[in-house]
């Protein structure tokens, strides 16, 4: 959008300025439109074994958690470690997202769309990235010659 050109005529002002001001609506209405879609956001990750599934809001929060009967047969810390690994997952899954609805809504803006996506990225970060090798969970079978019967 071109700056307008005020006081050469009180016609060509007058046009001027209703330009700017239609200009400046629709970019208020391409705002309004992406926070509405960025808001809408949600992204769902499973485990690799299909025992949990994680669904999460454009703000990371979790909506959603199904957890199937197999679950019996893992431990309390497996299980645990399973659901924060696929909510992180989930959570990564919103960044693409919100991107997607960036570009589509104010790409032009490049600034404001790296600047959001960017704060995605930084809070919501691959789920191996974050300590630099992927998780896994405890081994259940491991105790080291100790029972855990007593």
């Amino acid at each position: 959008m071109s700056e307008p050109v005020f006081g050469v005529d009180g016609a060509r002002t007058e046009e001027e300025i209703r330009r700017w001001a239609a200009g400046i609506q629709a970019k208020a209405d391409r705002y309004q439109q992406m926070q509405q879609q960025v808001t809408a956001v949600k992204a769902t990750a499973e485990s690799r074994d299909g025992v949990v599934r994680v669904t999460v809001d454009s703000a990371g929060a979790v909506t959603d958690l199904q957890i199937t009967d197999d679950a019996r047969r893992m431990s309390g810390a497996g299980l645990a470690e399973s659901v924060l690994t696929t909510m992180r997952q989930a959570q990564a899954g919103i960044r693409d997202q919100v991107a997607e609805v960036m570009s589509a809504t104010v790409g032009d803006d490049t600034e404001t769309v790296n600047a959001v996506v960017s704060a995605y990225r930084e809070r919501f970060p691959d789920p191996e990235a974050e300590d630099g090798a992927e998780r896994r969970p405890p081994d259940d079978e491991d105790f080291e010659d100790d029972s855990y019967l007593r």
